[in-house]
């Protein structure tokens, strides 16, 4: 699995340009980030002084102050500007698609983000839903002890998935079937039989209320990989679940110039409420279904 995920991450730095721009994005968000949090912590003015001892008393402390927010910086966008600053490897999407959710982080962020997928651009997701919570699912269990040596700080789980590429058009056909789209919940799609509904998720996707959800993942570009559409049809019924009153959650769709990918996200999240599309990602603003009874699955 390593090799195969180093060989699609290869060939999309292969595609060309687009690594300039990205670590262009990113240390501009990231600096962003840092000069908000400079300007909090230099936001009392010191009282002026006349005197040359002074004068080095106030040199001092401002050292001293410099010191304390070096050591105050988030650990989360530390580390995540080591990591971009040091390395040759960027993250999966294009900068024109990273701006889609950056938007949407800029506006909720702290909030609770789900990440299907663990991958090159997990620090930067963490990062900029800086004291938020940001979690990450992960189908290659090898895969995720390789980034937690390097980022251990990273919240993440093993999920397992028994769909395969192969199937996709059989499984779409659920899209008119009862056990997947007149259920409350992930858990009664589960009970009725739907094959799309995850059952191998970790406690942490039912205790939390997600206002974001980006799928990533697991794999999907070779007939024998599991494919995304449990995850996409996951995604969008964590949404309709979501408590009255907690607004609606924004999900993300990567690789959409993909079947599966393309298909799957419109049937079960439905064009209605697509609220954007930037390349190869798409952005739906799903409302909570409980919020009024009888809501149908898709507007």
């Amino acid at each position: 699995m390593h090799v195969r995920k180093a060989i699609h991450f290869a060939s999309l730095r292969a595609q060309g340009k687009g690594g300039l721009a990205l670590r262009l994005l990113l240390a501009a968000a990231l600096a962003g980030f840092l000069l908000v949090f400079a300007a909090r912590s230099l936001s009392s003015p010191s009282p002026p002084s006349s005197s040359s001892s002074s004068r080095l008393q106030e040199t001092s402390a401002a050292a001293d102050c410099d010191k304390q927010q070096l050591a105050g910086l988030p650990l989360a966008v530390a580390e995540a500007l080591v990591h971009y600053t040091t390395s040759n490897v960027t993250p999966q999407q294009t900068a024109d698609e990273i701006s889609v959710s950056l938007r949407v982080l800029q506006r909720r962020a702290p909030c609770n983000f789900l990440v299907f997928g663990l991958g090159h651009d997990s620090p930067m997701w963490a990062a900029l839903n800086h004291g938020g919570r940001t979690v990450f699912l992960e189908e290659d269990a090898s895969w995720i002890e390789s980034v937690r040596s390097k980022h251990p700080t990273l919240e993440s789980y093993h999920v397992r998935y028994d769909t395969v590429l192969t199937d996709s058009d059989a499984l779409l056909e659920l899209r008119e079937h009862p056990s997947c789209v007149a259920q409350a919940d992930l858990a009664s799609a589960a009970e009725a039989g739907c094959r799309l509904a995850l059952r191998d998720l970790p406690p942490v996707f039912r205790e939390v209320e997600w206002d974001l959800v980006m799928v990533d993942a697991p794999t999907g570009w070779t007939p024998e990989s599991p494919g995304r559409m449990g995850a996409i049809y996951t995604a969008g019924m964590a949404a309709r679940a979501r408590r009255p009153g907690n607004g609606a959650t924004d999900v993300f769709v990567h690789d959409v110039d993909r079947p599966v990918e393309d298909r799957f996200s419109k049937a079960f999240l439905c064009e209605g409420y697509l609220a954007e599309q930037v390349g190869r990602i798409r952005h739906f603003v799903i409302p909570s279904h409980r919020e009024k009874e009888g809501t149908p699955f898709c507007p």
